[in-house]
């Protein structure tokens, strides 16, 4: 607890500053006054007068303009001072206001926190503990005494405000840094008032003799040792003090708050010293009308004669004390200002052993040790506010640092995509690692990587992870690849919430009346009924605009309750998160209590459900919350849409997914950040990481920053969707492409032998072979010609693999130069990390100050089959486009629906640039087959399916689930790369 004479102290300064007003000082110079004695003492003029008053006025005066500096170097910035009171003392009262009728003075916005006498102790705590996260809020004050009905320690109080908003000074690690010289801190405001009060008397502190006369933590003890840090040779004097007179009269600098009543006489004063009166003390006075007077612990009329200098009481400390007070409050909003302009991060990157020959990436990941997630976020520039943590090695981040954040420039925005891949993946991700390593770690540039999160269907199917390799990979990697934070769960269940009300709204509208229907959909709850707020909204849309269910006809509430849905027309499909093949169809609706009304329908994996598109291309909750809505479950009979907004879901989904709309932060094995949200297939969706992940990332990276973000696949899929889908949504013009490939690819793409999963690879990939390489070139230019054809300057980036020769390497960057690539670079990440893709980040850092002359491919006025056409055409090389006879009713069904304005998400096979994945190349003049089309309507685009194109992966013969274990000793995860 605060000791007696603290309180004392804290409960009656008010009324020094009440009366300071009442002052009025004639100046002989700016801070002090003299006068002539009216006693004889032999001295020639009495003590010159510190007026704590005219100081305090200059130092708000100079804050109002630090204050005004601050606002132009971040607009709409004002510093925040938060003053918690429990109770309410009058006393207290009076000082709140004098504090805040300062703090607008001097231009901060401070607001006084009201808290009742029946405030608890851990009421308290938490109203601290949420203004400590409050980003806006850079000072916070609890005032004393506290007047509460319960027992509240107000040491542990005075500790809870965070060391870096204590204003006061007053917390122990402030008070500790002051004890050691380190004013890093804050500074305890009533002794800073008073050194500054001394400097003014134009006294040279360093090597005065001075004493304090007190103890208090408030006043003497920190005066005590700020004069000590100012060279001055210190005493400290208290009660217990022996000869104090004899003491006091040595001192050149005497501070005096002992807390009696002028105590300190004329006759204890050295002549001519600098007296500092820190006392207030109520003393009786019949003259006056209140019956008392206000004085100091020195005896004014005394001290005057005697000293030097000498504070008046009122008018000399009190004003100081709330003048540093603001002092404190602007340096903290200073540095807040400084934190979230600077210009680079103050990143501590993880130094990496890259050993030969190169381990396994599990064994690579678990030989480094994570920086603490925390300390990550906070040196990319995050609140604590804005930060979830989940456990220590991933957090998910608030989507209000883009309110914060949101007059930053943004950085440089960078999409990493790749040639048609082997079924073995030729290192996107893994290249994209490296990038940004290199970039953050080596560069010294703010740079951030996007990635998808995976799902467990490849990672226990054959895919395994996808977590990068080698050197250049995310890590904890087993945390990654598995459940991460839940947004995988959370799509899943409110996916599947979605399809058993759809199935449910079909059985109860085949198994009732209207008026039963009715009642049920709006019931009597204590007599009363009302519709809930998505019933309103259905009514609106039926154009009924009768808000009290009791008033509608027969014929609307018919309308209201059914759907009639065509179930020959549902699009909406269950979801796992699994690789389960006889999902692939199957019937709902068999048991007995379903009354006999059935359906086929399927299983998809849950990365392929339109929810995870939605969460991929929402920007904020709202944005979520209205593509929710406008999700197309089915056709009604008479050909019109249903929405989930008709099933009454929306609410739902959105508390679902609420969480999942959070970015989630992880790091590289060398430090740098590392952005993981959504995971949209990329031939069935746009197989993109999400716009608020990419948004978070620019505005964190800042003006001379890059975020690097990866397109599924080959570009003909991911990166064109990347352009026409995501770009198209967000407004975001990347300046830059990567594209990765691999001799081994192109190899593949020259005639090679297949490439098996698990199986050796043939020959002609571990050993030189010109000739295939030169033949499979064409691949390469198809997918470079695309990155050119969106305006985009293009890096390609040859990951190196062990068998590759140098031969093999130089032709290929010789043909990426001549078909226009911007720069053709070997990369070895996978074996060294960010330190072997310096020169692709030297080549991605030139792409981007090139300029940006990005495009988009089509208009979304073009017909939905001009659009298919018109991405066939340029990104695949194909002549034309068939669609099925029920791929063009589908089409005509939709663009009547008002669905023909929609992008286009072409669903293809990721293995050729044509829609059979058996063919290699770079063929021209094929046609493409559209075997049907649907609509994601939340998502906002219309997918056209291109052959046989699963939304449900099977397990192999041997899937990676043989090889994952769990150690019981050790608790790790073994076998899962």
């Amino acid at each position: 607890m605060m000791k007696k004479c603290d309180f004392w102290w804290r409960c009656m300064l008010w009324r020094l500053l009440r009366f300071s007003s009442c002052l009025r000082l004639k100046c002989n110079a700016r801070y002090c006054s003299g006068g002539k004695s009216t006693k004889p003492t032999g001295r020639i003029s009495e003590a010159k007068i510190l007026s704590g008053t005219a100081v305090a006025k200059e130092i708000r005066e100079e804050l109002r303009r630090e204050v005004l500096e601050l606002r132009k170097r971040m607009v709409n910035f004002v510093p925040g001072l938060r003053i918690i009171q429990v109770g309410g003392y009058e006393d207290s009262n009076v000082y709140i206001r004098m504090k805040v009728r300062a703090a607008t003075e001097i231009g901060i916005d401070a607001i006084h926190i009201k808290l009742p006498r029946s405030t608890t102790e851990m009421e308290l705590l938490y109203k601290i503990r949420e203004l400590n996260y409050d980003p806006i809020v850079h000072g916070i004050i609890v005032q004393m005494p506290l007047d509460a009905d319960t027992k509240i320690n107000s040491h542990l109080i005075t500790d809870a405000v965070f060391p870096e908003k204590d204003v006061d000074g007053l917390h122990t690690i402030n008070e500790g840094r002051v004890a050691i010289g380190d004013f890093s801190g804050f500074l305890p405001c009533t002794p800073w008032g008073c050194i500054e009060l001394i400097k003014r008397s134009g006294i040279e502190i360093a090597g005065a003799r001075a004493v304090v006369l007190g103890r208090s933590k408030i006043v003497g003890t920190p005066a005590a040792e700020l004069l000590k840090w100012a060279h001055a040779t210190v005493t400290v004097c208290h009660s217990k003090t022996r000869n104090l007179a004899e003491i006091t009269r040595q001192a050149d600098i005497l501070v005096v708050g002992i807390g009696v009543a002028e105590m300190v006489q004329g006759s204890w004063i050295k002549p001519g010293a600098v007296v500092i009166d820190c006392g207030i003390d109520m003393k009786p006075d019949p003259s006056r009308a209140s019956g008392t007077r206000l004085v100091g612990d020195v005896d004014y009329e005394q001290a005057k004669l005697v000293a030097g200098y000498l504070t008046p009481v009122p008018g000399g400390v009190g004003p100081m004390t709330v003048a540093m007070l603001m002092k404190n409050t602007v340096r903290s909003a200073t540095r807040a200002v400084d934190w979230q302009t600077r210009s680079n991060w103050n990143l501590t990157s993880l130094p990496i052993k890259p050993v030969k020959p190169v381990p396994s990436d599990i064994e690579i990941a678990r030989a480094q040790k994570p920086k603490e997630i925390a300390l990550l976020a906070k040196e990319i520039g995050l609140h604590a506010s804005e930060v979830s943590l989940y456990g220590h090695k991933k957090a998910k981040i608030s989507l209000n640092v883009l309110e914060r954040l949101a007059d930053r420039e943004s950085g440089s925005y960078v999409v990493v995509a790749g040639i048609t891949p082997t079924p073995l993946g030729e290192g996107k991700i893994t290249t994209l690692m490296g990038l940004v390593q290199a970039l953050g770690a080596h560069k010294k540039r703010n740079a951030i990587a996007a990635l998808r999160q995976p799902s467990q269907g490849p990672t226990f199917g054959i895919k395994g992870g996808a977590a990068g390799g080698g050197y250049a990979q995310v890590i904890p990697m087993e945390e990654f690849n598995l459940h991460l934070t839940g947004d995988i769960h959370a799509v899943s269940a409110a996916n599947n919430l979605l399809a058993a009300q759809l199935d449910t709204r079909i059985f109860h509208e085949c198994t009732q009346q209207d008026k039963a229907l009715y009642d049920r959909l709006v019931p009597k709850i204590k007599g009363q009924r009302k519709f809930s707020a998505i019933q309103l909204r259905r009514l609106k849309r039926l154009g009924i605009d009768k808000t009290n269910p009791d008033e509608l006809t027969e014929q609307e509430f018919g309308a209201f309750a059914r759907l009639n849905i065509d179930p020959d027309t549902i699009m909406w499909e269950r979801v796992v998160d699994m690789n389960d093949r006889y999902l692939r169809s199957i019937t709902v609706g068999q048991s007995p209590t379903e009354k006999g009304i059935t359906r086929q329908t399927r299983f998809s994996i849950s990365v392929a459900s339109e929810i995870m598109a939605v969460l991929a291309l929402s920007r904020c909750m709202e944005d979520m919350k209205q593509r929710l809505s406008e999700m197309v479950v089915a056709f009604d009979k008479e050909g019109k849409p249903v929405t989930a907004d008709d099933l009454g879901v929306t609410g739902a989904l959105t508390v679902l997914l609420k969480d999942a709309l959070e970015p989630n932060l992880m790091q590289s094995l060398e430090g740098t950040p590392v952005l993981v949200h959504a995971g949209p297939f990329a031939n069935i969706a746009h197989g993109c990481n999400s716009i608020v992940a990419d948004e978070i990332g620019l505005k964190l990276v800042g003006k001379n920053g890059f975020v690097c973000t990866e397109a599924g696949f080959g570009s003909d899929i991911g990166m064109e969707k990347f352009c026409n889908i995501k770009c198209r949504t967000s407004g975001r013009k990347p300046n830059a492409m990567v594209l990765v490939t691999t001799v081994r690819a192109i190899k593949m793409h020259g005639g090679g032998a297949p490439v098996t999963p698990g199986a050796p690879l043939n020959k002609q990939y571990t050993e030189e072979n010109l000739e295939l390489v030169e033949k499979g070139i064409p691949n390469l230019l198809q997918h470079i010609a695309n990155g050119r054809t969106f305006g985009m300057p293009v890096v390609v980036c040859i990951n190196a693999h062990v068998a590759d020769t140098k031969p093999e390497h130089e032709l290929l960057k010789k043909a990426a130069l001549k078909a226009g690539a911007f720069a053709a670079v070997v990369s070895t990440h996978w074996s060294d990390g960010g330190a072997g893709a310096l020169e692709l980040a030297e080549a991605v850092i030139k792409a981007c100050e090139a300029g940006n002359q990005f495009k988009l491919l089509y208009d979304l006025e073009l017909p939905l089959v001009d659009k298919m056409s018109k991405i066939a055409n340029t990104m695949y090389g194909a002549a034309k486009v068939e669609l099925s006879e029920e791929a063009q009713q589908k089409v005509e069904r939709l663009t009547a629906a008002g669905f023909g304005e929609l992008p286009v998400c072409m669903s293809k096979t990721a293995c050729s640039l044509t829609g059979d994945a058996k063919i290699k190349g770079a063929p021209k003049g094929f046609t493409l087959h559209v075997e049907d089309v649907y609509v994601s309507a939340g998502a906002g685009f219309v997918v056209a399916m291109c052959g046989e194109i699963t939304k449900m992966p099977g397990l192999s013969t041997r899937p990676c689930i043989y090889d994952i274990d769990l150690n019981t000793e050790t608790g790790q995860i073994e076998g899962l790369f």
